[in-house]
Order: C-alpha cells, then structure tokens, then sequence
C-alpha cells in the first residue's frame, strides 16, 4: 500500500528544529520533502557538539527523508526560484520571524493567489499577530516564558528548563497536526489556508494538566521534583544504589505498597489514609518511606513490587535506554546511511501504522546536496539552471569520492 503522505509535496523553508522535525515526521509518513537552505546551511547544522561528518548529530536526527536545494534570498531572484517551487507544493512550511517572508514576496496571500490549495504553516515563538508578534525567541525563552520553568526541579531550587527542547518538538507535532488537519479540509473544500503555531500555544497544551489545576484553585502546583504534585506516592525513591520511581496512589496499589516494604499500618494512618491525606502529607510520606527503599537495591523492588502489580520503573539513563529498547522495543532507534558521512543515527516517530507504516528512508541531507534535481523537478530547463548557478543563486554541492577506507568530503560548486 502507498505511503499515507505518497504525492504530497512539502517545501520546508524552516530552520532549528520546531519545523525541521515537522518537516521529519510528515516526510517519514512518504511526503516528499524539499529543504530550503541558505548558502552555508540552516543554523541547525551547527547545533554541536557532537557533530557527524561535520554537520550536527541533531540536525541529521531532525531532517531525514528530505531533499536540499540551496537558495540564496538576499540575491536578486532567489525568492522568484522559492515562488515557482511553491507553485508545484501542497505544503509549505516557514519559522521565520513573523512578517519577513511577506517583505520578501513570499507571503501567504503571494503563495495563495498562485495556489489557492496551498497550506501554508508558520511556526514561530509567539504567533503570528498579538503584542508579542515581533519578540524573538527560542526554546528556552518560550519555557521560561510559558510558567514551566516555574513547576521543574526541587522544591527548594531554582527554576529549571526542561532537559530537552520541549517547546520546539511539541511545536513540531502541533505544526504537523494542523498541517494535516488544513490538508483533510482542503479534500473537503478545494482550498488550502493558513496554519499558525505558536511554541508558546504548543507549550500550554503541555501543561494541560497543571494549568487546569491552577485555573480552578488558583494555587500553582510549585516544583516537586520527581513527583506529581496531584497524587503521592507517584515519585522516584533511592535505593541502595540507585533510585526507583514508584506510582503506587490508588487505593489498592497504596495497600500493597506498604505490605511490601513491611510497614502495613501506614495504609490506615490518618495523615495517609486518602489520596488527598497523602498529597498534603508528602513530606511525612516520603520520610516513612525513603528509608525503606535506601535498605535493599533497586533490582530487589523492581522483582518485588512488579509481583504486588505496583507500577514501578528504573530510571535508565541514555546508555542503558539505548541497551533496552534493543530487547524491549526495537526500531525505535535508527541508523541511515548517508552516501557521504557514513551511519547517522536518528529516532523513530511515535504513531505505528499497520497499514502505510512509517518509512524513514533518506538520511538527511547536506546543504544543496539535491539543488539541480530540485529545481528540474521544479519546471526549469538545465540552460536556466546553468544562470542560477552562476548568479550564485542557487549552489550544488557536489560530494568528492572518498578514498578506499576513508570518508568523503563535500565540495560547493557555484
């Protein structure tokens, strides 16, 4: 069966990781996906160490299954090149800061009139109209700026970011959520239209939970480290030599929490009796039972509160995450092949499909490695190529062959 996305056609203008990752997913699911990049490469590239083949390992992570051409908008035709390659795209995808495409003749209204079933989405730190429309900002500032921070890490410490790019991924899926929602309405309608994504919206879906409770009572939830702030114990314990995480606060599973560490009495003590009892109590609660879990080590309770039923996980670090998945969920990480720099590494996407499953087949690539392919796909003829080489509006990469047991190098032709 053909690729859910086979005959979709995305132009991926976008930088970073909010829209390449987008780009990624709708590309995994048989998009075809041309990426636009400046001359030198998108700023991702760089995002390092570590590096594969000099290019960011990140960025190879964020943009396989995609094509590249390399287009410079600064020279006097290079946003005519980008306007005829939209005209044969469904989608277009853009995070530059909001208005800048319009100065530059690639505006939504431009792109639309010549294609009215274009859907064009804009990802950007905080829309696309309103008062912060022109405040820049990258995925920390959208985590400070969203109130996360302000719910991560101890207690008694300070304000902790996320330790991975929460707001650009979650934009990422939210951006391909409304790009295929605008593509299910353009089968109903004929039309295309306009998708705006915020990282900051992105961001307060993610504190669904959290800000629900704050907008009804009012209380922010606070840090709690490990645990949640609306049910205990559902927190990590250390062991005698490691930690374990622990949800154990149902009534039935709290029951056997306690029959296993050999403290049964505390499921009928006041301070603990409830749900609540023991969310308001969780300092008291962890000093009862902190104890008992620092006595034995950690493969000990995962043995014994995996037989009471009691949910209850190590905490893997990558190294040993790595190791794991290979037993317990293989496929989930990737290994491409990239005719120039060798294996690059990646990550599954999340949705499996049994019919049009994923199809993560093209590493990603180097800058205006695809150019000339590109834009002959795009219409022009290999005299019109020709002029936009020289001009310099547009560069080929050419790979130079490695020698027997070495790596290639990459070379710019112009």
């Amino acid at each position: 069966m053909p690729s859910v996305l086979e005959g979709t056609r995305v132009l991926d203008l976008s930088q970073g990781a909010a829209g390449p990752i987008a780009g990624m997913v709708l590309g995994d699911y048989g998009a075809e996906v041309i990426k636009v990049d400046p001359p030198g490469g998108e700023w991702g590239r760089n995002l390092g160490p570590p590096f594969v083949g000099g290019q960011a390992a990140a960025y190879f992570g964020m943009n396989r299954n995609k094509r590249s051409v390399v287009v410079d908008l600064k020279r006097p035709g290079g946003a005519d090149v980008l306007r005829q390659l939209a005209r044969g795209c469904d989608v277009l995808l853009e995070s530059f800061r909001p208005g800048v495409l319009d100065r530059a003749g690639l505006g939504y209204d431009v792109l639309s009139a010549d294609d009215p079933g274009l859907v064009y989405c804009s990802i950007s730190a905080f829309g696309q109209d309103g008062p912060w429309r022109d405040k820049p900002g990258v995925d920390g500032i959208v985590q400070a700026t969203s109130g996360i921070m302000s719910v991560t890490g101890e207690p008694d410490g300070s304000p902790v970011k996320v330790g991975v790019p929460a707001a650009d991924t979650m934009g990422a899926m939210a951006a391909v959520q409304g790009v295929l929602l605008a593509l299910l309405g353009r089968q109903r309608t004929g039309r295309g239209q306009r998708v705006d994504v915020s990282l900051l919206d992105a961001m307060l879906m993610f504190q669904t939970v959290p800000l629900s409770m704050f907008l009804a009572s009012g209380a922010s939830p606070g840090r709690h480290g490990s645990a949640a702030p609306y049910a205990a114990p559902n927190e990590a314990f250390p062991t005698a030599d490691g930690y374990v995480m622990v949800a154990a606060y149902w009534p039935d599973r709290w029951r056997a929490l306690v029959a296993v560490l050999g403290c049964p009495e505390l499921a009928d003590d006041p301070r603990f009796a409830s749900g609540a009892d023991r969310v308001a109590n969780r300092a008291e609660l962890r000093a009862e039972l902190s104890p008992r879990f620092r006595a034995l080590p950690t493969a000990h309770w995962l043995a014994a509160l995996g037989e009471a039923d009691i949910l209850c996980a190590e905490i893997n670090d990558y190294a040993s995450l790595a190791r794991r998945l290979e037993d317990v969920a293989p496929g989930r990480l990737l290994e491409l092949h990239h005719p120039v720099v060798g294996p690059v590494p990646g990550v599954a996407v999340p949705a499996r499909l049994s019919a049009t499953p994923a199809v993560p087949g093209r590493p990603a690539p180097l800058p205006g490695e695809h150019s000339i392919e590109i834009l002959r796909d795009g219409g022009y003829s290999d005299a019109s190529i020709g002029d936009l080489l020289d001009s310099g509006v547009v560069v080929q990469l050419t790979p130079e062959p490695a020698a027997a047991g070495e790596r290639s190098t990459s070379t710019w032709t112009s």
